[in-house]
């Protein structure tokens, strides 16, 4: 979906405000989409919180995705599979090259994960996707790790204006 009016009123309150059933109904959506990239060999891993993060907000929304998604397409989740190595400011308002440099080396494929990534199909899950840098990110560590192929699926693209928030 493109992130305008109606994505941001599902997207924000899960993020934000403890909407937790808002994830089945953006993994729905996002599972229509990725017919014919899922396969029941695909691993949906989401973008990982750095641990402050997680413990301010109680639960990582991209991981609440992913397991969604791999309950509608009976693909394997991997919630644990990459983690942020270091905290990183946060995001909203930098401009491409800023989050590109921000995401370098922050993202990392956790050891003992490691087995069960190589060789794998993964896709990459997170809320919205604004210039790429931190999917990117994680696709990389992937990629190093060994993983076969690496595709990402966000249930929102920032698009324009909204580029940048």
């Amino acid at each position: 979906m493109v992130y305008d009016d109606l994505p941001r009123r599902l997207i924000l309150p899960l993020k934000y405000a403890d909407r937790t059933e808002n994830a089945a109904l953006l993994a729905r959506y996002m599972a229509a989409a990725a017919r014919g990239l899922v396969g029941k060999d695909s691993i949906f891993i989401p973008v990982p919180l750095h641990r402050v993060r997680l413990f301010t907000r109680r639960y990582n929304q991209a991981a609440l995705l992913a397991c969604a998604l791999a309950r509608q397409t009976g693909a394997t989740v991997l919630p644990d599979g990459l983690e942020r190595l270091r905290a990183t400011p946060a995001l909203k308002g930098q401009g491409r090259a800023r989050r590109q440099a921000i995401m370098h080396g922050v993202i990392g494929v956790r050891s003992h994960r490691l087995g069960d990534i190589a060789g794998r199909h993964v896709i990459v899950v997170d809320d919205v996707m604004t210039t790429g840098a931190t999917l990117a990110a994680c696709a990389s560590s992937l990629l190093q790790a060994g993983a076969a192929r690496v595709d990402v699926l966000a249930a929102a693209r920032a698009c324009g204006q909204h580029e940048q928030q």
